[in-house]
């Protein structure tokens, strides 16, 4: 090196010894560290509970980590700018410029959001919603409960954005202090938390003697639930309310404490956020009979209204849990038919037990008869002897059974989409949801471009959302939504018009009424006036779209089993089906049934005569004894179906959803109804013994 060089590089090389060192942020285990060199500026150590620890990184200044489904960004001084609440647990942090790129995973779904500082705020700019998953909406709870009490004034010093640490502040701030214990919550009101945080917060306030605070925080949650896309036309089901928070349950503690002020407040919650949540007509009637105790009759018959109300929509407008009412009714008609074809089978097998052991005695008995003569013994099977209106009859009855099985099977499966967590967490879109909607076997169809569509348009995705919703027209629902696009995007002519032809389709299409300025009174549009007002409305699917896309009518079924009858044994997603053999069984029973018509009868009345257990029967089972005939067949299936209604009280089955036999009107009518046919078949066969001995009189005479 020469001299010159040396004398050039020697200022570098001391400039740079005596150049002070770069703060870097350091993750030691569990201990983030913001290190000055030598000197240690600021520490923060989180407790196991918080879950896994992702990063550090720092842009512009800005230190930020990933803590469990978290993002907290800390300025160089180590104070807490933000916590972004995600959807799960935080994998990865990535520069993108001044913004941050982070990926976070959950149970079966990974999603991307970007995260900007502004100010002293931290924003993410994509949709987030929040999983019905309470590993990620009970985490701030969590976390707050894990802090022991010693610690907890330095750890709600540390993360002034954690509730529930100034919240267990406030509970143990002394009465005589009141000025403290109002500091701490105000601390809990003032900051940024997903709806079902709020909730949580709004349930421990109420427990803890703050019911002001309390409705606060539930007014926060409405909003935040109705800036994420969350709506009331949705239902939610059990899982996911409790992961938001369990506010029925909180609210059927509350009445059974008889504190129907709070529990007003409460019920009024679940009424404006999640009316048609799973449960809710039970909650809604215990209400009412509570307010109808107190004399105040007027607000429970405006409860059971709303309950009423609620079924618009629905399946066959049967209420929230439809299916279940149409389970137990094809239950029941499953159970009488089988009833009446056990009835039928075994009387006309009475009657040519004796006859049939006459015949087959030449070829070795009944049973050897297989052996030595098996097409001589098929045709003197026992149906060989009925006459064919009774072939007829029992093949007519097995077929009913096989349409009522698949019936069966059907709301089994409807039963199941309808209540699947994709169709049931208050919102479509998002990671998560769009997760379990790929999960669903959808039905190609109008229902199902109209359901994907609304989560592509819910989540920011007009493009992808408008493709669907052009597939799905001339659907009422999808032009509303189209039309909501056309106004968003500042076309207001074509969404009026697009509007106006949703609701010429559709008069009572609330959303579209809604758009027009028409103001419908609805629970939906209210909530839309009251949280999002200037916004046009969505369109959602009511449950017979949604329960088309899942499962199809009972057609499709019939036509799914036409083309591959094994489909029956399994869902789509490979899971066995228990009716599936009893289906496969009965249409092989009636299969059989109906090719019986082609074989010769094996003996006449005559040859039959009526053996005395033919005639017991025949008086037993009302009908069974004269299926020749059309009243025949009416009478054992109405004497079934009556024998089928009355078997729970033998506890050895219910039917949850249909009266209980058990209560004296109910009772009394079956009772009743079952005595009549008795004597109507009493009657029909003494007229019958009647006409027969006139007849052999009159041969006999001849």
């Amino acid at each position: 090196m020469t001299p010159r060089a040396r004398s050039f590089l020697l200022p570098l090389t001391l400039a740079a010894l005596h150049a002070p060192a770069q703060a870097v942020p350091v993750l030691e285990g569990r201990t983030l560290r913001y290190e000055n060199g030598p000197r240690l500026a600021w520490q923060r150590t989180y407790p196991d509970a918080a879950g896994t620890l992702t990063g550090p990184l720092e842009v512009s200044g800005t230190t930020y980590l990933g803590v469990g489904p978290a993002v907290y960004a800390y300025t160089a001084a180590g104070e807490v700018v933000g916590r972004a609440d995600l959807t799960g647990t935080v994998t990865s942090l990535e520069a993108v410029g001044s913004a941050v790129r982070v990926g976070v995973q959950g149970s079966g779904y990974a999603e991307l959001f970007t995260l900007e500082r502004q100010g002293d705020s931290l924003t993410v700019q994509e949709r987030v919603v929040p999983p019905p998953d309470p590993a990620v909406t009970g985490w701030l709870a969590r976390v707050a409960d894990a802090v022991p009490a010693a610690d907890l004034n330095r750890a709600a010093q540390e993360d002034p954005t954690n509730p529930f640490l100034a919240l267990r502040q406030a509970a143990r701030t002394p009465d005589s202090d009141p000025y403290a214990r109002l500091s701490a919550l105000r601390r809990a009101l003032d900051t940024t938390l997903p709806f079902p945080a709020w909730g949580q917060l709004a349930a421990r306030l109420d427990a803890a003697g703050f019911p002001s605070a309390a409705d606060v925080a539930l007014d926060r949650a409405r909003k935040d639930a109705a800036a994420r896309g969350f709506d009331p036309e949705l239902p939610v089901n059990r899982a996911a309310l409790g992961a938001y928070g369990n506010p029925s349950a909180y609210a059927g503690t509350l009445l059974t404490q008889n504190k129907l002020g709070r529990a007003e407040v409460w019920m009024r919650h679940l009424r404006t956020l999640h009316p048609r949540f799973e449960g809710a007509p039970a909650l809604y009637a215990r209400y009412a009979e509570l307010l109808d105790a107190q004399g105040r009759a007027g607000e429970a018959e405006d409860w059971r209204q709303f309950t009423r109300d609620l079924r618009r929509g629905t399946l066959y407008n049967l209420g929230l849990e439809g299916t279940r009412d149409v389970r137990d009714v094809v239950r029941l008609a499953a159970l009488a038919l089988v009833i009446a074809l056990a009835g039928g089978l075994v009387t006309l097998a009475a009657r040519a037990w004796r006859q049939q052991g006459q015949d087959t005695r030449p070829m070795g008995g009944r049973y050897r008869a297989w052996l030595t003569r098996p097409l001589s013994r098929a045709r003197r099977g026992l149906l060989g002897y009925a006459s064919l209106p009774q072939r007829f009859a029992l093949a007519l009855l097995a077929a009913a059974l096989f349409v009522v099985l698949i019936g069966w099977q059907w709301s089994n499966d409807a039963g199941a989409g309808l209540r699947s967590a994709a169709l049931s967490t208050g919102t479509y879109g998002g990671g998560w949801v769009s997760a379990q909607l790929g999960a669903l076997d959808l039905q190609p169809g109008a229902d199902t471009f109209l359901l994907t569509g609304l989560a592509a348009q819910l989540d920011g995705d007009d493009g992808a959302a408008r493709e669907r919703y052009t597939r799905a027209l001339p659907d009422a629902c999808a032009r509303n939504n189209l039309g909501v696009i056309a106004q968003t995007r500042g076309d207001e002519p074509q969404a009026r018009e697009l509007y106006r032809a949703a609701l010429a389709a559709q008069p009572g299409l609330a959303a579209a009424a809604y758009n027009l300025g028409l103001n419908p009174r609805t629970p939906e549009t209210t909530f839309q006036a009251g949280y999002r007002p200037g916004e046009p409305r969505l369109c959602y699917p009511d449950q017979r779209s949604l329960t088309r896309a899942v499962t199809g009518d009972l057609g499709t079924l019939l036509e799914r089993f036409l083309r591959a009858p094994l489909s029956v044994l399994t869902t789509p997603a490979g899971e066995p089906r228990p009716l599936g053999w009893l289906i496969l069984l009965t249409a092989l029973l009636g299969l059989s049934l109906f090719l019986s018509l082609l074989l010769p009868r094996a003996a006449t009345d005559a040859d039959l005569g009526r053996p005395g257990a033919y005639r017991v029967l025949g008086w037993l089972i009302p009908g069974s004894a004269f299926l020749d005939g059309a009243w025949g067949l009416v009478l054992l299936i109405a004497w079934a179906t009556v024998i089928a209604a009355l078997l729970p009280l033998s506890s050895l089955l219910r039917f949850p959803t249909l009266p209980d036999p058990a209560g004296p009107a109910v009772s009394g009518a079956l009772l009743t109804l079952l005595a009549g046919l008795y004597l109507l078949n009493a009657a029909v066969l003494v007229t019958a013994e009647v006409q027969r001995r006139r007849r052999a009189h009159r041969e006999g005479g001849a």
